[in-house]
């Protein structure tokens, strides 16, 4: 009895036999003959129905054009990563078609030699003729391949470490944004690059005056994936932490500081949102995607800014007008939207230590806070906005950024201070950040403007993470997650897998292990968070107090910023160091503290010291070991204090201190009137 052959061994034979098709050649290869002509017959006319196979005549009416469904052998891909084919069945007299093979990301990877059969479309680009879309490989059965995998046009390639082959492998699985002229804008020191942007005006023509904002974040996921070692360390650090001299990273410094670095000219994986914004700032649309990126040029914040000053360089120069103008264009219509949307707009300089070659401080400064970190913030900003209305429509889990209401008694203590320096911050309604924004503007360009400041960020609560969504009130935002740092904050990282499982990018997603522990994540990397903090705040006062060390004995000017029980605290003008003017070296007379209004109240002169004021003060101990720093206080607003035995140990009669109280009470309302005049 004839065997018949399978469709497959029917295709592969038509594929290593290209000019021996005819249905003659192919019975007589697999030796049937007679009635089972009928059966290969059959079988030919399904292929052809499937489109695997298409009938011709014995001559072609085109000999130089090629068949819509063609077989093909793979050269391999170019420079760029592109991968070509040559058609098996040419034979015209002009030169040999070139074809671009377009993978689906469906497709199987695809080697240098593979044999496939594909659906070709006529299309006579610079660099090919055709482009084909697989319908199947021929010849080949499934194997395992062993390479190192590297980032390619279409997603990457695998390049065999077998010493023998000589193939490369195609792996579709990112959209190619290379196009995209992504850049970083970072701080002259930055570590890491884990941010791009892009802007260009909206050709929408019903969203006039419109942009279309792109932000691109190094794709941390797709190395560090969930239940790795890598994962389990990141998770435990929650965060990396920054001091003056170095860093302590959240991920191993190969991948923060390099493989997901978002570096200048080298091709990165990235998850990229593109957003649509309005003439008045408001977002109208957003789509995540998973790409491949290259930024053509990493910027830092000053020479943005200078060249949009009119102060060029070499680097911004030849990005000014397709690059730069068009992100500030961008930002001022974003900026409007934040005016209109009132989030808290606190001014808090920025400190920065610059230390020498050998670890010493060399000066203090403060940061300048440019429209260039504005544009920034503003684009993260909106990210982190799109990623968490994102995930909620997906109904997929994720990390919130939370920062509820303040503490009722916290806003008391405000007021009291907006007060003692003439200012109102209004009572009995629902606090709204627009509120505390008139108090800061009240407060702007006075001498008690960053007291006002530090007032205020002192009554606020403390953001934290959260598997609920409770709101942004700083930000005055419903939804807020962070999306935009995954290389230096784990709770990226969450939202980085949870878009991931939400689009079906791939199986680095979401984990089960970070579902069930959701809430305990979020617990975690909010205490890692504080603790960075902390160690941050330690560390910079042990370098200030190393810097003052040399100047003990010396006098200074500075403002009072706290007051307690045990004495108060004030901070110094330039360094922006806070000493403690402890409570036997205030004065001779004894103090009495009104927690409630925060002051000190001498009970025998009735002076009040309350936060804010000026003072003159001396140094009289700085520790570099613990960052403390001890102050001897001359002045208060211009005014000696009584100098004597020091601070008296006895109390003072119940009517002495109320006649000190009264006393108090006047000057206070004396001062009061005095400034809101």
């Amino acid at each position: 009895m004839t065997r018949i052959p399978t469709k497959t061994e029917i295709l592969d034979w038509i594929a290593s036999n290209p000019t021996f098709t005819a249905k003659r050649d192919i019975a007589k290869a697999f030796g049937i003959k007679g009635a089972a002509r009928i059966d290969l017959k059959r079988l030919l006319k399904e292929l052809e129905a499937d489109g695997h196979l298409e009938k011709r005549k014995r001559s072609y009416q085109d000999p130089d054009r090629l068949p819509p469904v063609s077989v093909l052998q793979i050269i391999g891909p170019d420079a760029d990563g592109d991968l070509f084919a040559r058609p098996m069945e040419w034979h015209g007299q002009g030169v040999e078609p070139k074809v671009l093979v377009l993978p689906r990301a469906t497709d199987p990877a695809l080697a240098e030699g593979d044999r496939i059969l594909a659906r070709l479309t006529l299309v006579h680009e610079d660099d090919h003729n055709y482009e084909a879309r697989l319908i199947r490989r021929i010849g080949s059965n499934p194997k395992r391949v062993l390479g190192v995998f590297r980032q390619g046009a279409e997603g990457g390639r695998i390049l065999p470490i077998d010493k023998g082959s000589d193939k490369e492998w195609i792996v579709p699985g990112r959209e190619d944004l290379r196009d995209l002229s992504l850049i970083t804008i970072d701080p002259s020191d930055a570590r890491d690059h884990d941010d791009a942007c892009y802007a260009h005006a909206d050709d929408d023509p019903k969203n006039e005056g419109g942009h279309i904002i792109w932000v691109a974040i190094a794709d941390v996921a797709v190395y560090v994936t969930p239940g790795s070692a890598l994962d389990r360390e990141a998770r435990k650090r929650g965060n990396s932490t920054y001091f003056p001299d170095r860093v302590v990273p959240m991920l191993p410094d190969r991948l923060s500081g390099d493989l997901c670095s978002l570096h200048e000219g080298v091709p990165r994986a990235c998850i990229a949102v593109r957003m649509q914004v309005d003439a008045d700032g408001n977002k109208i649309d957003h789509r995540f995607l998973r790409g491949l990126m290259r930024s053509p040029a990493a910027l830092i914040y000053e020479e943005v800014q200078a060249a949009m000053d009119g102060r060029p360089n070499d680097r911004t120069g030849p990005l000014l007008e397709a690059v730069l103008r068009p992100l500030y264009a961008a930002f001022e219509a974003l900026t409007s939207a934040r005016k209109r949307r009132q989030p808290l707009d606190l001014d808090l300089p920025e400190r920065r230590i610059i230390l020498d070659d050998e670890g010493n401080v060399q000066s203090v400064a403060f940061k300048d806070r440019l429209d260039a970190h504005r544009l920034i913030e503003e684009f993260m900003v909106l990210a982190n906005v799109a990623a968490a209305e994102c995930l909620i429509a997906k109904i997929t889990p994720l990390l919130f950024r939370v920062h509820e209401v303040a503490n009722p008694d916290k806003l008391d203590a405000l007021r009291v201070t907006a007060q003692a320096s003439g200012f109102t911050l209004p009572k009995g309604q629902v606090l709204m950040t627009a509120h505390l924004n008139r108090l800061l503007k009240q407060a702007a360009d006075t001498e008690d403007a960053e007291l006002i400041n530090m007032a205020t960020l002192r009554s606020m609560t403390q953001a934290y993470y959260a598997a609920e969504n409770f709101g942004h009130f700083g930000r005055a935002l419903r939804s807020y997650a962070h999306f935009t740092s995954p290389i230096r904050r784990y709770s990226d990282l969450i939202v980085h897998r949870a878009l991931i499982t939400a689009h079906g990018w791939g199986k680095d997603g979401l984990g089960p292990d970070d579902i069930d522990h959701l809430d305990r994540t979020a617990i975690h990397i909010s205490d890692t968070e504080r603790r960075s903090m902390t160690a941050e705040r330690d560390t910079t006062d042990r370098y200030l107090a190393s810097y003052l060390s040399e100047r003990v004995g010396s006098e200074f000017e500075g403002r009072i910023s706290g007051i307690a029980k045990f004495g108060i605290f004030v901070r110094l003008d330039g360094s922006g160091a806070d000493g403690l003017v402890p409570m036997r070296a205030i004065g001779s007379e004894y103090f009495h503290f009104d927690r409630e209004a925060g002051t000190l109240m001498g009970a025998d002169t009735g002076l009040t010291s309350s936060i804010g004021q000026r003072a003159t003060v001396r140094l009289t101990e700085a520790a570099p070991v613990t960052g403390g720093i001890a102050l001897d206080i001359l002045a208060i607003d211009g005014q000696s204090l009584p100098r004597g035995r020091g601070h008296r140990t006895t109390r003072p009669t119940r009517r002495k201190l109320h006649r000190a109280k009264r006393k108090s009470d006047k000057i206070k309302r004396k001062v009061i009137r005095k400034r809101r005049s």
